[in-house]
């Protein structure tokens, strides 16, 4: 049952985030909320990247590269068909990594430099927020804000 609940969680974050996600495209991409804001497609690409990236917590390790994290928006987030693909190949490896890990593992703490050690949990449940949080972002960029 834990299994197919926190797939669950999954499928729920990508059907929630995908009310924003679905709305980037090329042309919308360099919107910003203002000058100083990230853009539209660097928030997106910054998404796709860090659910790569916070599988190697969990053991999973990635050749995605960080370009986002840490960095200025410099246009890195102007193809939108490749952040997608980072953001479904995150997906998938987190659902794989569900079906893969013992239901007692969930409990074992990993080390994080954001936020000292916590438990496999509060780490995944943490890419599905980061995700979402996201999500909120670029929704409220491609209402309000301008290229």
């Amino acid at each position: 049952m834990q299994k197919q609940l926190l797939i669950e969680m999954i499928r729920q974050n990508i059907t929630t985030c995908s009310f924003s996600f679905n709305k980037i495209t090329n042309e919308n991409a360099g919107m910003r909320l203002n000058a100083q804001a990230a853009s539209v497609g660097f928030i997106y690409r910054h998404t796709g990247e860090t659910i790569n990236l916070f599988g190697w917590f969990l053991g999973l390790p990635t050749e995605v590269q960080n370009t986002t994290m840490g960095y200025q928006d410099t246009g890195q987030g102007l193809n939108v068909a490749e952040s997608h693909a980072l953001v479904q190949q995150g997906y998938e490896r987190l659902e794989k990594y569900v079906n893969e890990t013992s239901d007692d593992a969930w409990l074992d703490p990993v080390d994080t430099p954001f936020f000292g050690t916590v438990t496999r949990m509060r780490l995944f449940s943490h890419i599905l927020f980061h995700n979402s949080h996201h999500a909120g972002q670029i929704s409220l960029t491609l209402s309000r804000g301008g290229i």
